[in-house]
This record gives C-alpha cells, structure tokens and sequence, in this order.
C-alpha cells in the first residue's frame, strides 16, 4: 500500500509539519508509518517523529521544493558512476541503473539497540551451529533441527565434516532481512551466510545520498560506516598466519554476474585483488594466486560465489567458476574463506522456526530479535497449523533449485484467487518437505520522493553483522533498505524494487590515533598491487582495443571527408583507401568499390562503410572494437576510476545512439556518421588521457601500455605496406602525401618544421625515425623497449626477449629507406617494415606465452 502527496498545489509553502500532517491523516491502514512514529493500532498522530522533523528542517535552503532538482542530480551521480544491477530477464537489457531513493530511512538510536543487540546474538548462534552442524551434530541427535533440513539441504557440504579451519571458524560476514510490523517492533524475515550481498551498494547509498543532504546529516549525526569496514580486515588479516601482510582477495564469478558491481566496488574500496576462479590455482593444498609474476600464495579469499560453484572436483563438475581442489585448502587450515562452504542450509526460511529452542539449547538464552512466525511443512503438526493460516501467509521454498536459486518464487497468499489458493494447498500436500509458510504482516512504510510526490512505501531493512574478533561481531551502523515497487508488499531488485540508505542517529565521536598501529613501515614498504594473469590480458587489451578505435575512427573519417575534398583522388588513391579499410575488416571482404566499370562514383562503397560502423559480426567495425575495449575495461573495473569507467561507457552507448540516427531509414548519412565518428574521437581522446595520467605504473599500466604501441605499429605498418605496394609514394600528390599525414596523426608535426612542402625524405624521417615524434616507429619501437625492460627488470617477472634493438639503426638511415630500385620501388623501406611488423608479431607471442599463458614458466618457486 502506498499513499502520497503530490504538492502542485503550494507546496513550496508548505513545512515540513504541514506536510506530514497530511500524510498522517492519508497514511495506509495497519502499517508502521516511520515518518510519524504512528503504529497502526494507535490515533492518528497530526506530526512528525523529532528525527524526521529535524531531516526536513535541514534539507536545504530552498526545502521541499528543491528536492526535484536533488532527486535528478542523485540519478545523474548514479549514471557517472556506473552502478548496475544486471537483471536478465530485462527486455532493456541486463544492466539496469542502480535505483536510489531520494530519501533515507532514519533509525533511532534506540531503534538501533534492539537490532545491534538481536542481530550480535544470532551471529553468534549461527556460528555455533555451523560447528555443531559439521562437528559433533548434537542439535540433529537431539532432535532440536530435524535431519531433513540440514543433511538434506543441498547446501548442507558432507565435504566439509571435520574439517580443520584456520581459526575454527566458520563466518565471518552475514546478512539479516528485516522487518517492522504494525506494533513497531523488528522482526527477521530471513538470513544470509553463503555470499550476502548489499555491502557495496549500501556504501554507494551513503555516499551519494548524504551528498543530497549535507546538513541534515551532520545535524542528526550519523554514525560513519568506514570503521566497521577496516575493522572487519583487519580481523580477517589477524586471523590469518600471514598477519597484516596476508594476501587477501575477493572471488567473483565474473562480470555477467547480476552484483557485479559491488565486487568491482569493493573491491577498490577494501583494496582487495578481484579474482575469478581461473585466476586461482591449488598446489600442495594451498592456494596460489596467478599473476604475471608467477604463482603467489592466497591467504583469505572473500567469497561471492555459491558454495555449489566452489569446487568442480568436488561440488559441481560443470563447474567453470570455482577452483579446482580448493575444498581441501580449505579443510586443510591453509586458507582461510569467508565465509566457509557449507552454511547454505541456514538461509532456509524452515530454519527460523527452530531457532529459539537451539538458542536456549546452545546459548541458554532467550531469542532477543523474533523471527516472523514461521511453520515447516514437513512436520505433520506445523503443517496443520500453516494450512489453518493458509490466507494470509507467505509461501516459501524450503530448499533451493539445482542452480542454488529459488525453486519457485515467494507468493504472498492474500492475493491470490481461489482456485490457485487450493492448487498450492494440493501442492504442499504431496511434498510438505519442500514448503514453508511464514507469516504475513504489513510492511512498515517509510517516506520515498516520486514524481514531485512523497509517497510512503513499504520497505524491509538489510544488516550486516561482520567478525570483528575471534568471539565477536559488529553490526554495521546502517544497512540496506529495499522499497517495494507494488501494493503486495514484497520488497525485491529483481521485481523492481528500489533502495535506499540507512541513517543511524546519535553517532559521538570517539578521539582515535590517526596511524593504524596494526601497520608498520616496514610492512608498509612491502606491499605492492597484485596483478593477476586475467587482470594483465585485460589491460593489455584494453590498451589494443583503445588504440585500435582511435585508428579506425581516424581512418573511416578520412574517408568520409576526403568524398568532398577540393583535392579529389584519383581511383588508384580510392583503391589505397579501400584496400586498407578491408585489410583492417571495416567492410565486408567482398564489398564493390566506390567505382564502377566506368570509372564512375556510386557511393556503394561509403554505404557499406558507414552500414558497417555498428557492432556487425562480420566485421571488426568501429563499433565492434569500441565493445571489446568496454569488455576489456569491465574486466577490469575494480583497476579503474569511476570518471574513466564511465567515460567508456558513455562512448560506446552514446556512439550507438549516434550511429542509429546516421542510419536511420537507410539513409547512410555522411555528415551524421563522421559526427558519430567525432564524439567517439573526443571520448577516446579522454581514455587515453586516463590511461596515461590516472593509473599507477605498475605491472598491469606496463603491459597495458605496451598493448597501444603494438597495435600502433601494426596499423601504421599496414599503412605503409599497403601504401608501397600501390606506388603511392612514387607519385605523392598533394592528397595522398596528406592523407598518409593524417592517419599517422602527424599533419601538424610535418608542417610546423616542413611548412607546405611535401619531400618523401623528410615524410620517411617523421614517421619512421623521428624519435621525438610519438607516432613514429622509432618512438614507439623505444616505447615498446622501455616498457618491457621495466617488466624485466622487477626481478620476479619471466624475461621477455626482443630483436627490436637491431631495428633502430636500419630505421635512421633515411637515403637508404627512400632508395628506389631499377624498376622505382621502394624495397628497402618495404623489407623495413616487413621486419618491424615480424618482429612485433614476435614480441605479442612472447608476451602471451609469458604472461598470460605462462608457457615459458619453468620454476614457480613454491
């Protein structure tokens, strides 16, 4: 249920009482309405709670009506900063924005003791279950847990019975549904110990909307979220052997995972190394990380990935996201794994229901945080009791699907008709084990901002408890708030939900030593960013396909402008020009030239060229090269600023955009296309930027860098080749010496020193051997050394060997390149070439075999 205000009528002077006036006396039925405190069985109450009274006095100077304008700069921050939710059902596609309400929700400081106090005792709870479970398994002999949910349970590992774990324990990181009911009090919808997810995003929520709200925030003094983060790895460092020096990384099952993005995010907050499975090896029951240095130890690995995936030798053999061997690591004590394999059987609503009584049984005390009255239908009595209350009661899956998702959807039964009420009523009656029924309350419902309305929605609070010790837990001061989309009350991101940020009132700041005294200089000294195998393929790519859409925009623009240009080309320059656009797949192998039989224009050529700007798979278009550098750089997300990731993203959509409208109706507009071509210019020209000003020099920048100036060279090789072979150097021309200028992007370099002259020596000394000019082949040639020599000379990364050091002399003797043979050709700049793109084929090979490959490796030193 939702109610609003929509305040076209003076709202602008309207106070904030004013307003929640009204919305108390609109407010839905039988639900906790958070901006008044208002429980459902009380009187209306005509104000707003102090808390909410004190948000809306310090909105802003401008109050209730500039909350439009913040509401759009909040969507707009979420845009630049990429954040994504990937949903695959979505007919827009996968990767839908991030959605973030305008408004927090505000707890009190006693709000928050009820949870912080009912939260810390269940982690602890949870914890000794997980050791009971897989040690001696009293709570099933005792017949407190019946056998079906745990042995049963396809999360329940066998695999993980007596295990030895580094430290014994088995979670270190858990997430807690909840829910406020009319009476005001919280109550647990559900629990989450295999991977939770939320702490990325909920650290996202924060930062953009206190953003919003800068006084508010301040006023109501919020408790700050970063402590509890550091906290939490410094205890994962802690409680491993390797201390603060230990290895830490974050596994991920990729970038097509659905919160893909908070591993990215996290990620680079935490300073962890994202990995995927195939980046991780097991030898001698321990965990090897692969980078481009060889093999490194892993000490902790931060887990996002379903326990199922873990381990094709021993889980699921269909396996390719996990690690082969890595269970028995894990067993072994030779890595420590947040959380352990094994504790998806807790996140079975059936569980919560036989929490109190292993409460008093484990902890000898009293459940502090109810959970919602929840029945198991495989017990004859519960199911008896859960039928008796079939009308309003929400219906769960008991165990997950094969893909560890659930097996069917949670359906609220109050909304559905009669005859599919007894369908399920039939279908629990022929296998109660696989249903549980839970019963339905009404949503508290808090304050969102929609369409220049307030409108309270139904929400349901997520917490996170993290280990913050060997025996204890803190409870991050905030969570993640998920707004339900509909009147049903199921609050869902994969139904279309939204979220919103959790404020926690009453923070007092305690004085603290500015120095994390756990660090020392010497352990300080020692770090340096990991760079894994699949991390360097990527950025080495990243740099190619970057450097490969600057060229090709470059390239397929000249052609396009050079139609209209007071110098017209002769077919044999047009022949040139197309010959270079198939060798590069820009068209399609068997495109008709520009020219027909008789020698005259007819535009089939251009049309081709700018049909096949777009993403096309049969050819290398502009487009297609744009996509791979977007899927090189989501690889490795985590590596790069935000301002960089969304400049990449804006290229490629807004080059899309721009192509549709240059093809729109078939028409293959000219103009439009060499504007589409521009804009993705201008954008490439701020990657670039980014690459070169905005990332640290470490192994992966080297190798990325090392990826432009190979694809460089390959295209000006190509250039060259093609340009020989045609003669267009025998009979320069104004256009053709103009356009050789343009592609190798040297047109104001030659003129500032040549002026209009056009002399092939001094041509053949700028762009082969002028070592101040950067899109020289000398230059590159030594940027190329220079980078390799950098890798090499780390003293942990393999050797990479080159030839290119013979080639420099060769390249400085300029009569020699421009000397023509008897029948006017020019071989010996040819066989120069032809050597310079040999050898560069031969250093991509090495550097494949050595770095990503690790073909050459002999000696991994373990």
């Amino acid at each position: 249920m939702k109610r609003s205000i929509n305040p076209k009528f003076g709202i602008s002077q309207l106070s904030a009482v004013d307003i929640a006036t009204q919305l108390a006396k609109q407010g839905a039925l039988n639900h906790f309405k958070e901006l008044t405190g208002e429980q459902a069985s009380s009187s209306p109450i005509n104000a707003l709670s102090p808390h909410w009274q004190n948000f809306f006095d310090n909105i802003g100077q401008h109050g209730i009506e500039n909350l439009n304008f913040k509401e759009q700069d909040l969507r707009k921050s979420v845009q630049e900063n990429g954040i994504t939710y990937n949903i695959y059902a979505d007919q827009n596609g996968p990767q839908r924005p991030w959605s973030l309400d305008l408004f927090p929700l505000i707890l009190t400081s006693v709000d928050w003791q009820q949870i912080e106090m009912g939260i810390t005792q269940r982690a602890s709870l949870l914890e000794k279950i997980m050791q009971d479970t897989y040690g001696s398994q009293s709570l099933i002999k005792g017949g407190f847990i019946p056998p079906a949910l745990v042995q049963g349970h396809p999360g329940y590992l066998r695999q993980m019975h007596d295990s030895h774990l580094l430290n014994g324990n088995h979670l270190y990181l858990m997430a807690f549904d909840l829910a406020k009911g009319p009476n005001g009090n919280w109550s647990v919808i559900s629990q989450r110990t295999q991977a939770p997810s939320g702490l990325g995003y909920l650290l996202e929520n924060r930062n953009l909307v206190s953003q919003q709200f800068p006084a508010a925030y301040e006023k109501l003094e919020i408790e700050p979220l970063a402590d509890t983060y550091r906290e939490f790895i410094d205890t994962l460092k802690l409680s491993s052997p390797a201390g603060m020096n230990a290895n830490i990384v974050l596994l991920t099952p990729g970038p097509y995972n659905e919160t893909y993005f908070e591993h990215a995010y996290l990620a680079r907050y935490l300073g962890l190394t994202l990995v995927e499975g195939g980046d991780l090896t097991v030898r001698n029951q321990r965990v090897y990380l692969r980078t481009v240095s060889g093999l490194e130890e892993v000490h902790i690995i931060l887990k996002r990935l379903d326990d199922a995936f873990l381990d094709p030798l021993e889980l699921f053999p269909e396996s390719t996201l996990g690690v082969p061997g890595i269970l028995q690591a894990i067993r072994s004590g030779n890595v420590l794994i947040a959380n352990a394999p094994g504790s998806a059987f807790l996140e079975s609503p059936a569980i919560l229901g036989f929490l109190p009584g292993i409460c008093e049984n484990l902890l000898e005390q009293k459940l502090l945080l109810p959970a919602m009255d929840t029945w198991w239908c495989g017990e004859s009595a519960a199911l008896q009791s859960a039928l008796h209350h079939l009308r309003n009661i929400a219906l769960k899956p008991t165990y997950p699907s094969i893909d560890g998702h659930q097996s069917f959807p949670g359906t609220l039964t109050q909304y559905l008709e009669e005859h599919d009420l007894q369908h399920w009523v039939q279908k629990i009656h022929e296998q109660p084990n696989e249903y549980t029924v839970q019963q339905y309350i009404p949503l508290a419902q808090m304050p969102t901002w929609q369409n220049s309305s307030i409108v309270q929605k139904s929400y349901v609070l997520r917490v996170f408890s993290l280990r913050n010790g060997p025996n204890s837990w803190k409870i991050l001061p905030g969570g993640l708030v998920r707004i339900a989309s509909n009147d049903d009350g199921i609050a869902s991101m994969q139904r279309g939900g939204s979220s919103a940020d959790t404020w926690v009132c009453g923070y007092k700041p305690e004085k603290e030593p500015l120095l994390n005294p756990l660090y020392s200089p010497s352990n300080i000294s020692q770090k340096r960013r990991v760079v894994t195998s699949r991390a360097a393929e990527n950025l080495f790519w990243f740099g190619r396909y970057s450097e490969r859409s600057e060229n090709t925009v470059r390239l397929t623009r000249l052609y396009l402008k050079s139609l209209s240009n007071e110098y017209p080309a002769n077919s044999v320059i047009w022949t040139w020009f197309e010959k270079i656009c198939k060798f590069h797949n820009l068209v399609p192998a068997d495109t008709p030239s520009n020219f027909n039989a008789n020698n005259d224009f007819d535009r089939t050529f251009e049309k081709k060229l700018i049909e096949s700007l777009h993403v096309n798979a049969k050819v290398t278009s502009v487009g297609f090269n744009l996509q791979g550098m977007q899927n090189a750089a989501s690889s490795v997300r985590e590596r790069l600023a935000t301002d960089q990731w969304t400049i990449v993203q804006s290229c490629v959509k807004n080059f899309k955009a721009d192509m549709n409208r240059a093809t729109l109706y078939q028409e293959y507009s000219s103009n439009l296309a060499i504007e589409a071509l521009n804009h993705a210019n201008n954008a490439l020209a701020a990657i670039t930027g980014g690459q070169i000003d905005r990332m640290t020099r470490d192994d992966g920048w080297q190798l990325l860098s090392i990826g432009r100036h190979i694809e460089r060279l390959f295209f000006f090789s190509s250039i060259m080749q093609e340009a020989i072979d045609f003669g267009i150097f025998n009979d320069v021309g104004v256009f053709g010496f103009d356009a050789i200028l343009h592609l190798f992007d040297s047109t104001i370099t030659y003129h500032s020193q040549h002026q209009q002259s056009r002399d092939l020596h001094a041509l053949v000394d700028l762009i082969i051997a002028d070592e101040d000019n950067p899109r020289s082949f000398a230059w590159i040639i030594q940027e190329i050394l220079k980078r390799i020599e950098k890798l090499n000379s780390t003293g942990k990364n393999p050797i990479v060997i080159t030839n290119m050091h013979s080639l420099k002399t060769k390249m400085t003797n300029i009569d020699h390149l421009c000397q023509l043979n008897k029948n006017q050709e020019l071989d010996n700049l040819k066989q120069c070439i032809h050597e310079i793109n040999q050898s560069v084929i031969n250093v991509t090979e090495s550097i494949n075999a050595t770095y990503f490959n690790h073909i050459y490796r002999t000696d991994y030193r373990i």
